[in-house]
């Protein structure tokens, strides 16, 4: 059974960082894309950054280039995404997804065929 589970979310005031972390399980992690995207209620999922299979190469939405950073630990099938100098427009729910083909672009939730129930970023002004 394949599983994405996300942790880390939490209330944090505008220029705190955190970190998530999406645990996987039920498949070959090292043989997957990693992404994270984010959500906010009433708006469709907006890409944030995703990593290929073996870590060496990443890519990140215009918003996050600077603060964010995407990695992955696969000895612990495990994917992260620090977070930097938080905002209060990044508020949402963050969601790890993952692929091992697609057609299209990695930007887009459709390429990526697993994903988790997210875990909730609140940043206070």
């Amino acid at each position: 059974q394949v599983q994405l589970v996300e942790s880390g979310g939490r209330l944090v005031q505008a220029g705190a960082s955190l970190t998530l972390s999406c645990v996987a399980s039920g498949f070959t992690f090292n043989d997957y894309r990693m992404a994270w995207f984010r959500q906010v209620p009433g708006k469709e999922r907006s890409f944030v950054a995703t990593i290929n299979e073996s870590g060496m190469t990443t890519y990140y939405a215009d918003f996050a280039k600077g603060r964010f950073t995407i990695s992955r630990d696969n000895a612990k099938n495990t994917v992260y995404l620090q977070m930097n100098k938080l905002d209060p427009d990044d508020s949402a729910s963050y969601l790890c997804a993952g692929t091992r083909t697609w057609s299209g672009t990695i930007v887009s939730p459709t390429a990526y065929a697993y994903w988790g129930q997210g875990t909730q970023v609140t940043v206070s002004s």
